[in-house]
């Protein structure tokens, strides 16, 4: 073989070698990438979780969804089907085990959804929402979000965490139905600031503030600020209540 032929033979395997190193790489790169959400999230690839379905708060029958709220658990399917994770829908009057077994996710806010009361009462009593649909507000550290049905409302996305080896429960809990859907589509979008803040198992609750929903639909979302602490402390006059 010419020494031509040598060079050119070499440089084939040369690139090859590289081709190969750099898919190996970037291969390595998305399986960690996938491990740490699935971390963040409680998920594994064949695990089992939970999504709870609110009922449309203006329809008569206990099992009709908004399509927003459907579309909330498209968007969340498509998180677990990343994840590899095998979702159990049940509607939010189904009786249910506790926290901890499987990661949940939890959609809608208290009117809609009986599961999402019991959260708000047991873990995050700091947490008040008054009223329904478009005359809600979400009381939380002194402060009132009243909504502007369409063109300012509010949202909380919470992850609850009991005991360190627990899986987490997701609280997807909006003033209205596309709040819900934002609160979900923040929590696949955002997920790499909420773990670089909170790690992969401290537990937090933030509030978001959706801007102008009949104009821009689910896309444009402010975060307002974190309302952790207050959250998941008893409300002041609750805590002053209780025997010392």
């Amino acid at each position: 073989m010419t020494g031509d032929a040598w060079n050119i033979g070499l440089n084939i395997i040369a690139s090859v070698i590289t081709g190969s190193m750099v898919w190996i790489s970037g291969r390595l790169l998305r399986l960690r990438r996938l491990r740490r959400k699935q971390a963040f999230l409680g998920l594994s690839s064949g695990g089992e979780c939970l999504i709870v379905v609110p009922r449309m708060f203006s329809a008569d029958n206990e099992r009709s969804v908004h399509r927003n709220d459907a579309a909330a658990m498209l968007d969340l399917s498509a998180i677990l089907s990343e994840c590899g994770a095998k979702p159990e829908v049940i509607f939010h009057d189904q009786v249910y085990q506790g926290l901890a077994a499987k990661s949940e996710f939890c959609i809608g806010g208290p009117a809609a959804n009986r599961r999402t009361e019991a959260h708000l009462r047991s873990v995050l009593p700091g947490v008040r929402m008054a009223g329904a649909d478009e005359r809600t507000a979400i009381d939380v550290g002194g402060q009132s979000y009243p909504s502007n049905l369409h063109h300012l409302e509010y949202a909380l996305l919470a992850k609850v965490v009991r005991h360190e080896r627990d899986k987490p429960a997701f609280v997807i809990c909006g003033q209205t139905s596309i709040a819900n859907r934002v609160a979900a589509r923040y929590l696949d979008s955002e997920y790499p600031r909420l773990r670089s803040r909170y790690g992969v198992r401290r537990r937090f609750c933030v509030l978001l503030r959706v801007i102008e929903s009949e104009s821009y639909g689910p896309s444009v979302v402010e975060f307002v600020r974190d309302i952790t602490t207050e959250a998941f402390s008893p409300r002041p006059a609750e805590s002053s209540a209780q025997p010392g």
